[in-house]
């Protein structure tokens, strides 16, 4: 009996089925031996290697998205990501099984499964470039080794090429030439829809079991990474809002973020695990004393300094959430340096990161300001995997993005080299911008309307905060004595109760009295300016 072949819709089917299948296997590998996970590789190396601009306006599309869907930037920003890189996984694997299915189609008697198997190590290749490109200085960490881990990768898209091919050689068998005229289904046309059925039953099963194995051991990487308890003596609170200062306005945020609502953004969709055991910090470059430290000789060899600090995303909104305050704890930089002797003629000091990620620091920034530290606490405990662990810096008023997380060298130079998102077109100074923001608006008594949030310009303080209603006059609202120097400041408005719809708007003025920049800007490329307005019915 001659058969019609199964077009390039059911390759396009098994293709993602069998996408889906082989992503929740590789997860748990990776997790478990060190294996490449291709879904997140291939995305990360698309966002290295596509032009600054493009990245650019994915970011803020995808910003845009999260917050049309009334979705926390700062919390569900990841989550997308990994969505979006899962999405593009299977898009392709779908694509490339409509392409095998028409192959097989043109290849009459072929064995199907070899052929499969043949174009699977073809679609390997170039995701085991693409993991190894993501950091060749150290390429598929864990314990396999390098080679052991490509050649895992190379065999896992063999075997899904392999299952491509079987699927194919299963539908083919199982599915008649058409009738000249529409005829009921037949045994073999029902057989076909079974065997899809079964294989969307059994890839299912295998993603989800293959997914939660992976998301335990990922749970189970994070909590064994960092230590249990804070150093001796080290503060793990803000001080108590009834402590005799100005109350926030109610709604107002926290005066600290609370660890799991602070912001995470970089360039990875799940964070590098270091194992503190193995962690070195290595001075080297324009020094006379190349050092290597571990965590315990920053922690034990250098003045810790407590600081309570707020960080700002250079691609934060105004109003936006991707900022947030809490207690930091490091060694400053200055007394490390200090121990490894910098070079005459040293300028620069280059920030490399496990990621792959470096920034710039100007020596002539870091002697100017002591207050620059190479942090290893947060909220009186060990940085939190996803925020840093073992250690990364903080530079006053500057953006997040001058400030590299999980870093391993400190590079002494004598001549400039962009950061990573400076080359990609971001603000080479990233200076944060003074902005300020409504928490909220919210009668207290029948006569009264507080209104309250937050204004924050950096290093540089905050002298004043002016509160407009309606396009009335603007006036001044009480300040709480901000944390530290580094931190922004709550602020509140009291306003005699009027019933109806309100505009609101606040502005802000920098320590020596520079008014915020109202003209609204997008956050590309040196951070977002404007007035911040919200819209209230009492």
């Amino acid at each position: 009996m001659t058969t019609k072949k199964p077009a390039a819709g059911s390759g396009a089917l098994v293709g993602l089925l069998l996408a889906a299948c082989l992503s929740a296997l590789l997860y748990p590998a990776a997790r478990l031996i060190g294996l490449p996970f291709a879904p997140f590789d291939l995305f990360e190396w698309l966002t290295r290697a596509l032009p600054g601009g493009v990245v650019t306006s994915g970011i803020d599309a995808l910003v845009s998205v999260l917050s049309a869907l009334g979705l926390n930037v700062a919390t569900s920003a990841k989550a997308a990501e990994i969505l979006m890189a899962l999405g593009l996984f299977l898009t392709g694997g779908a694509i490339a099984g409509a392409i095998l299915f028409a192959l097989l189609k043109r290849l009459e008697n072929a064995p199907s499964g070899l052929i499969g198997a043949g174009a699977g190590a073809i679609l390997g290749i170039p995701l085991i470039l693409t993991g190894n490109a993501l950091d060749p200085r150290a390429p598929f960490e864990g314990p396999v080794g390098v080679f052991p881990a490509a050649l895992g990768l190379l065999l896992a898209t063999m075997g899904w090429g392999a299952a491509v091919g079987w699927a194919y050689r299963r539908l083919a068998g199982a599915t008649p030439a058409p009738a000249e005229e529409p005829a009921p289904l037949s045994a073999g046309q029902l057989e076909r829809r079974r065997f899809l059925i079964r294989l969307g039953g059994a890839t299912a099963a295998i993603t989800v079991v293959g997914a939660g194995l992976g998301a335990a051991l990922t749970r189970r990487e994070g909590s064994s990474s960092v230590a249990e308890s804070p150093p001796e003596g080290t503060p793990t609170a803000a001080p108590s809002a009834d402590d005799g200062l100005l109350e926030p306005a109610p709604g107002t945020r926290p005066e600290t973020t609370p660890i799991e609502r602070h912001y995470r953004i970089d360039i990875n969709l799940t964070p590098p695990a270091i194992d503190e055991a193995d962690w070195r910090l290595r001075i080297t470059g324009m020094v006379d004393n190349p050092l290597e430290l571990t965590l315990d000789d920053l922690r034990n060899n250098y003045e810790p300094i407590d600081r309570f600090i707020t960080l700002e995303c250079i691609s934060n909104r105004i109003g936006g959430n991707l900022i947030g305050t809490t207690l930091w704890t490091g060694a400053s930089l200055q007394a490390v340096l200090a121990d490894a002797g910098v070079q005459e003629g040293a300028a620069y000091i280059r920030i490399h990161a496990r990621d792959g990620f470096w920034e710039i620091l100007p020596l002539e920034t870091l002697y100017a300001d002591e207050r620059i530290m190479l942090t290893y606490g947060m909220d009186g405990q060990p940085l939190q995997q996803k925020h840093g662990f073992p250690l990364r810096i903080y530079i006053p008023d500057r953006f997040g993005m001058k400030q590299p997380k999980w870093i391993t060298e400190l590079e002494v130079m004598a001549t400039y080299d962009q950061g990573y998102w400076v080359e990609r077109g971001w603000d080479e100074e990233a200076r944060v911008r003074a902005t300020s923001v409504i928490d909220t608006v919210q009668a207290i008594d029948e006569n009264t309307v507080a209104i309250g949030g937050i204004a924050y310009a950096g290093a540089r303080g905050i002298s004043k905060v002016e509160v407009q209603i309606d396009e009335g006059e603007w006036v001044e609202a009480q300040l709480r004595p901000p944390l530290s120097d580094t931190t922004w400041v709550i602020w509140r408005y009291d306003w005699p109760f009027e019933a109806g719809a309100h505009v609101f708007r606040v502005r802000c003025y920098e320590g020596d009295g520079t008014p915020q920049i109202e003209e609204e800007n997008d956050p590309h490329p040196s951070g977002a300016t404007g007035i911040h307005t919200a819209i209230s019915n009492l």
